[in-house]
């Protein structure tokens, strides 16, 4: 089903909560598989390297099936299944919330200068998905209920991959499969919510998210450095401090349909920051010249 770039930003209709899991639809043609090959790149820089891309009924990925510990590009999806309970009316967009001293954890940059006083759930999603705000991610998980009712928007989504096992910042360390997902399961999740006709994102909440990952000030080396001048990236990025540096999000060309992209790149220790937003950008690069662009 083609989606163009006013459906992306505009919405294709509004869903209620119940409706995130899919109904049934005719049966589409199966998507071409192009080839993907970032051997060379991940040999270069050393570490472990997922990408996958997909527009229009085409698709390539390498190291698709693979886990990474997401980090914060999860912030996109919590934003998601926040709006999808606004939709509901289990939770309102100007409901205010106390910020306590209690609630902060490392990187604050929103919920700091507000202990003492009161954000609402509008702003509590817009500093974790614009700045990464760590307390207002726990807020919001806190306020839907805890970990499992986040559990239960993925497998929504029809995803049975997604780990959702710990608060921010422990969710970013290294344990199992832990807070993890696969390239290819995000592109499938961004498809669902930010592509697709069926999605559960009314036009409202979806113009709302698509703006904060739009005007997001981070990661500006990462996708949005791969991308050819005059194309617009809405994007969510994730980074461990050890070596994971992520970037997810949705790439819109001038004209044409949007491009979903997920990296996840987890690099060597020794390697510095902008080494490693390097290889996001390489990656992006390639991911795009493997669907024709470029």
């Amino acid at each position: 089903m083609r989606a163009d770039r006013r459906t992306v930003l505009i919405g294709a209709g509004a869903l209620a909560l119940g409706a995130c899991a899919r109904t049934t639809e005719p049966a589409m043609a199966e998507p071409v598989v192009l080839d993907l090959d970032l051997s060379a790149l991940e040999a270069r820089h050393g570490g472990r390297l997922g990408v996958a891309v997909a527009t229009e009924g085409k698709r390539a990925a390498w190291r698709g099936d693979e886990r990474f510990v997401y980090c914060s590009t999860f912030k996109m999806y919590l934003a998601a299944a926040t709006l999808l309970r606004v939709q509901s009316g289990l939770e309102r967009l100007d409901r205010a919330i106390p910020i306590t001293a209690a609630d902060m954890v490392s990187h604050a940059p929103v919920t700091q200068p507000a202990v003492g006083s009161t954000l609402t759930i509008e702003q509590l999603m817009k500093g974790t998905v614009e700045v990464s705000d760590n307390p207002a991610a726990n807020i919001l998980i806190r306020e839907m209920g805890g970990l499992e009712p986040f559990r239960a928007f993925y497998r929504g989504l029809g995803d049975t991959i997604t780990r959702v096992d710990r608060l921010e910042p422990e969710m970013n360390r290294l344990d199992g499969d832990k807070d993890t997902i696969t390239p290819d399961q995000s592109t499938r999740n961004i498809e669902r919510l930010l592509v697709s006709a069926d999605t559960p994102l009314s036009p409202a909440s979806k113009t709302l998210l698509m703006r904060w990952m739009t005007e997001t000030p981070t990661g500006q080396g990462r996708i949005r450095a791969g991308v050819p001048v005059g194309w617009t990236v809405a994007h969510k990025t994730g980074t461990g401090g050890y070596g994971p540096v992520n970037d997810i999000g949705l790439i819109l060309p001038p004209t044409g349909a949007p491009i979903v992209l997920a990296v996840y790149f987890h690099a060597t220790a020794d390697s510095t920051d902008a080494q490693r937003e390097a290889v996001i950008a390489e990656a992006t690069r390639q991911a795009l010249k493997a669907l024709g662009h470029g």
